[in-house]
């Protein structure tokens, strides 16, 4: 795996981490400095309102009060104040207030000693989930790493010589949305159509129908295909990760359960954004983004710009299996990745 491929995973997995385990650290310091305020042996006693004032507010808030009152504590009167109080209040009312035998001066207008515990045990469960779900993580990506035939990815070196080696075969990858059914086409070189994936019906909630015709084999399969679900952590760029159902199942594990693995070239190369994919540990194809779609004999058009949407793609692979190289374009193209697995 490459250095992209390694962070954006890194970033993927520490994710539930980077925001639980804060999360956790905050609400313990918070419940132990709410500890410095307990109010298990506070008094009870009436205070008398001397004055209130009604805090500027929004339409649509409830309006809030401060209030100012007076109480006794150990024969001795004080005067004390409450800030943003919502309810009923007026001048002579009776409301009920708590202090500190020890301290009279410190008050509270309500008792909750269990509040301090509850959020530390939150703070502690956020921790201990971050700390589970980064485990796990990594658990899994050594668990799909040493599922790879010899524990690794094709290497560096045979995808350099996969373009022109002999047997290699040049196709392409457009995304078609001029027509009834949008969807993508692959050509080879002769730009005679080898594979069409349309969609057939449209849906905004639930599965979208694709039929996918493969012209090499005649076959023809219906499959469904769901929206693609973004998610990510902290809004960092490398801890997102795309998805879509296919056919019910994740498109990345049932890409991965058939031996696919994507290395992305995405730094020294951007905008070309550069997919190497590795079947059972030995190269599959390399997929390359192009902005502007063209065949060899218009290489002086091949133009590369920055991908934004759809994408199309140029593809150099000896793997005559194209309805795996056309599901592997799809599920790149669909959740719009630029660092996969």
């Amino acid at each position: 795996m490459n250095t992209e491929n390694k962070f954006a995973r890194i970033m993927r997995n520490t994710g539930p981490a980077r925001f639980f385990i804060p999360a956790g650290i905050i609400l313990i310091v918070f419940g132990v400095l709410m500890l410095g305020f307990k109010t298990d042996n506070f008094i009870e006693t009436t205070a008398k309102i001397t004055a209130v004032t009604e805090c500027p507010k929004e339409a649509d808030e409830n309006q809030q009060y401060d209030i100012e009152f007076t109480y006794t504590a150990n024969g001795k009167e004080y005067q004390s104040s409450f800030s943003n109080m919502e309810g009923s209040y007026a001048v002579g009312d009776d409301i009920t207030v708590y202090y500190d035998p020890a301290d009279p001066q410190k008050i509270t207008n309500s008792k909750m000693d269990f509040l301090a515990p509850v959020i530390i045990v939150v703070g502690a469960a956020a921790i201990v989930f971050g700390v589970y779900k980064t485990v796990d993580a990594f658990k899994k990506s050594r668990e799909l790493d040493s599922a790879i035939p010899g524990g690794t990815y094709a290497s560096d070196a045979e995808f350099e010589g996969l373009k022109t080696a002999p047997g290699t075969n040049e196709y392409y990858c457009k995304f078609d949305g001029q027509t009834f059914k949008p969807g993508y086409i692959i050509e080879d070189v002769n730009k005679k159509v080898l594979f069409e994936g349309k969609m057939t019906k449209q849906a905004l909630v639930g599965a979208r129908t694709f039929e996918f015709n493969n012209h090499i084999t005649g076959s023809v399969k219906e499959h469904q295909v769901g929206h693609t679900i973004t998610q990510n952590y902290n809004d960092e760029f490398f801890s997102a990760t795309s998805w879509f159902k296919f056919d019910g199942e994740n498109i990345w594990e049932l890409l991965h359960s058939r031996g696919i693995r994507i290395k992305t070239n995405l730094h020294s190369k951007f905008p070309n954004l550069i997919y190497d994919i590795s079947k059972d540990g030995k190269p599959f194809a390399r997929i390359e983004t192009s902005g502007k779609y063209v065949h060899e004999d218009e290489a002086s058009e091949h133009k590369i710009n920055i991908p934004v949407g759809k994408y199309y793609y140029r593809f150099w692979t000896q793997n005559s299996d194209m309805d795996l190289l056309f599901l592997t374009i799809f599920a790149i193209s669909e959740t719009e990745q630029t660092v996969v697995e």
